[in-house]
């Protein structure tokens, strides 16, 4: 069978059963799994346990990193430290500001908190916003929106960005970087066009609310309650993995790992070559290796790739292996920026900034850790499935299909990008969860198996462009739109006269700053 048919059955399976039938995204998304891999090439008796393989193998990637996620979430939350970020940023920009300090600390806080949580901590202070100048509340509300949307689609490690990271093969690091890059300018034309939409669209809920019921909770008094937590421990779980796994994508950019050189000629026991940076020079044939990289020592070392012809050697590929400064630090950040080690020491001192502060009995602490871990088990459920919906599209040898259309491999860049956006806003729209539409859209993505040298920038920006487009066409069957909508007090009309654009606004914003940035950063050289 055609893979281009398979793969359409496979996706047919996913639409069908998620938006038609309601079932859950895990349960449609391994069927889809199980579907696609019987009808693709290899043993009958192969079939369901390479799902069931490749399940375990995208699991095993982001298990442990949403684990720990959903875990610092919580204890943030407890421990006071999500309520000392927003009182921070209200004390700097003031109540005047108070729409930047409300769009950053949604900024902020949906990093490692889940999008809905951010938005049940932050309402309120909107509301007691209003309720002190009496003007803004929407303005307010979508500010929150703004802030927690954006990076909630595409700064790990949130599950979304951090599943689209790992089933690309983009270092985490690196999204977390370019990801904020993207989200930063966003979030600003969010905030500015709620300002638009505050001065034009009338919220008929105010109008007959209670003044009493919007006081509950007020920026003097949110996170009041037992002793008051330091700024820099409060913001230490979000910061410390940033700065690890940040640092370990920087180091290993700048580290050189060699550079191409020409071989004049091949004496016994020297090899002549010439290279641009380095001119001409010699190197012992003793540190040669077929087809070895070697350690990074002190002196230039040449590495070739040989092969025998009629006996004699023949260089069919050489390189020069320079030492840098960076290769030392490097051994180091390749341990601590590991997402799952970087996230786990997060973890820690997220929980004993929450014990040592509020002294939680044994039996709190044990439902608090495990309300978490059941929120993110859900997600690695669904993530999972949809690591192994993808490799089971690979098996189809749609690859190769679509390689040939492009002949031969030439460079596809906007195409794919303007692919990865629409693909994602579609599925987005069809059923309604963005991280389904990140899980889903990026397995189908990697069964292109699309490399830089054809796109002609780093697959990262795939992973932008399709956050950008899970981000379109926020309506009735998106959880995210109900929260909003009630938890602010917004009928559905209003909820989709200035949530939906305001979410549209988003992701085009985002769209426009990965093409700029695949054209001015490619990034094509890291990994």
């Amino acid at each position: 069978m055609p893979s281009y048919v398979i793969v359409a059955i496979g996706i047919l399976i996913v639409l069908v059963l998620i938006i038609r039938l309601r079932i859950n995204a895990f349960i449609a998304l391994i069927a889809a799994a199980l579907a696609v891999s019987f009808l693709a090439d290899g043993e009958m008796s192969s079939k369901v346990p390479r799902v069931a393989a490749e399940f375990g193998t995208a699991a095993g990637k982001i298990g442990l990193v949403i684990g720990f996620a959903a875990v610092i979430g919580e204890a943030m939350m407890r421990s006071g430290a999500a309520d000392r970020i927003v009182q921070a940023f209200l004390s700097v920009l003031g109540v005047k500001r108070a729409p930047w300090a409300l769009m950053g600390s949604g900024f902020v806080l949906s990093v490692p908190v889940f999008f809905d949580t951010v938005f049940y901590l932050l309402v309120p202070l909107a509301r007691s916003l209003y309720a002190k100048t009496n003007k803004n509340f929407l303005l307010y509300v979508l500010a929150i929106s703004a802030g927690g949307a954006i990076t909630h689609t595409l700064v790990p490690p949130t599950p979304g960005p951090l599943a689209m990271a790992l089933t690309l093969g983009v270092p985490v690091g690196l999204m977390i970087v370019v990801g904020g890059i993207v989200a930063l300018p966003a979030a600003v034309a969010g905030i500015l066009f709620s300002r638009f939409l505050d001065k034009r669209v009338t919220i008929e809920s105010l109008q007959h609310s209670d003044a009493e019921e919007t006081t509950a909770t007020s920026p003097e008094t949110v996170g009041s309650t037992g002793p008051a937590i330091p700024l820099w421990e409060a913001l230490l779980p979000v910061i410390l993995p940033v700065i690890l796994i940040s640092g370990d994508t920087v180091v290993d950019t700048l580290r050189e790992k060699g550079t191409v050189v020409n071989v004049e000629w091949v004496e016994d026991d020297v090899v002549h070559v010439r290279q641009k940076k380095y001119g001409q020079f010699t190197v012992p044939r003793s540190v040669f290796a077929k087809n070895v990289t070697p350690e990074i020592g002190d002196t230039p070392e040449l590495v070739l790739e040989t092969e025998d012809v009629g006996g004699k050697t023949k260089v069919v590929n050489a390189a020069a292996v320079v030492p840098n400064r960076f290769n030392d630090l490097k051994r180091v950040t390749t341990v601590f920026g590991n997402a799952a080690l970087a996230l786990a020491i997060s973890m820690t001192l997220s929980l004993i900034t929450w014990v040592r502060l509020r002294r939680p009995e044994g039996k709190e602490f044990g439902q608090a850790l495990e309300t978490a871990l059941l929120s993110g088990g859900l997600v690695i459920l669904i993530t999972a499935a949809g690591g192994a919906f993808g490799s089971m599209l690979k098996l189809t040898g749609i690859a190769g299909d679509i390689e040939a259309m492009f002949e031969g491999g030439q460079a596809v860049g906007l195409v794919s990008i303007f692919l990865a956006f629409g693909m994602a806003a579609l599925l987005k729209v069809a059923q309604g969860s963005s991280t389904t539409a990140m899980i889903t859209v990026s397995a189908m993505i990697a069964a292109m198996n699309l490399t830089p040298e054809q796109l002609g920038f780093n697959l990262v920006y795939i992973c932008t462009a399709i956050g950008a487009g899970s981000l379109i066409g926020s309506w009735m069957n998106d959880s995210g739109f109900w929260i909003v909508a009630k938890m602010s007090g917004l009928s559905e009309t209003e909820a989709l006269k200035t949530w939906t654009p305001m979410l549209i606004v988003l992701g085009c914003v985002s769209l426009l700053m990965t093409i700029l940035l695949s054209y001015a950063m490619p990034l094509t050289n890291v990994t």
